[in-house]
């Protein structure tokens, strides 16, 4: 895990958190502490993968150091452990988005469990667990192994070739968003994202179409569906991956 970052911001670098800091130092982890100000914190967060919030007894962050630390793990895409008292991390769930919160301790801290969970995080990390899921389903093979690579290590990417094994793969499957072909056969694009609609476990799945159609009769047929985009496959890589960075983090 050496390439791993955590870290920990609080008050003060009490005993408690020295010793916190040695466990994780003592499993192969980087880690730093850093008092909660805007400015250090800014300063020490490149590299980060996991944020670690210590309150201790009496003090506690302002609202200016919470709302800067939530909107960069939105930013950034990682996750917050939350160390502390009821009372005083109920003030850092009023403040800092829940889904952005990997887990809560309460005061006096379990070291063994928070390594476990770190142990756990890091491993969920490893595996791509927390990348958004991308569903590609085209019946050109070579056109997806193509985007696959393109967003291989940013997203989690699965392929299908129709729009029926797209309906079975979600059938048991997550997916954060969808590029669909528009011209396919038997089932083309278009009649996939109303089947899509027609059910209520993938309705609400977010729909992109990536396609070589681009005559204004095919445009207009597929916007009036509604689709959150509408790309031809002469698209660049940087261009595509600018536009999902940017329909994710509208998202958020």
């Amino acid at each position: 895990m050496a390439d791993n970052k955590i870290l920990i911001t609080g008050e003060k670098e009490s005993f408690i958190v020295r010793v916190l800091i040695k466990k994780i130092r003592d499993a192969q982890i980087d880690c730093e502490f850093v008092h909660w100000d805007v400015n250090a914190i800014n300063a020490k967060w490149t590299g980060t993968n996991l944020v670690t919030l210590y309150l201790d007894d009496l003090d506690k962050p302002d609202d200016k150091v919470l709302h800067f630390i939530g909107d960069r793990l939105a930013e950034t895409g990682i996750s917050m452990i939350a160390i502390g008292e009821r009372n005083d991390l109920q003030y850092v769930l009023d403040r800092v988005r829940g889904d952005l919160i990997y887990k809560v301790f309460y005061r006096p801290l379990d070291n063994a469990e928070y390594m476990t969970t770190v142990s756990d995080f890091f491993h969920k990390l490893e595996n791509g667990d927390f990348l958004r899921s991308i569903l590609i389903v085209d019946d050109d093979p070579n056109y997806m192994g193509l985007v696959r690579d393109w967003l291989r290590g940013t997203y989690k990417v699965a392929m299908v070739t129709s729009g029926m094994q797209a309906l079975k793969w979600l059938g048991k499957n997550k997916a954060d968003l969808i590029l669909l072909d528009h011209e396919m056969p038997v089932t083309s694009g278009p009649q996939v994202l109303e089947m899509l609609r027609s059910e209520e476990e993938t309705r609400n799945i977010p729909v992109m179409f990536l396609t070589g159609k681009g005559d204004k009769q095919s445009v207009m047929q597929v916007l009036a569906l509604k689709p959150e985009g509408y790309f031809l496959k002469t698209i660049e890589r940087q261009e595509l991956l600018e536009n999902l960075e940017k329909f994710f983090a509208g998202r958020k």
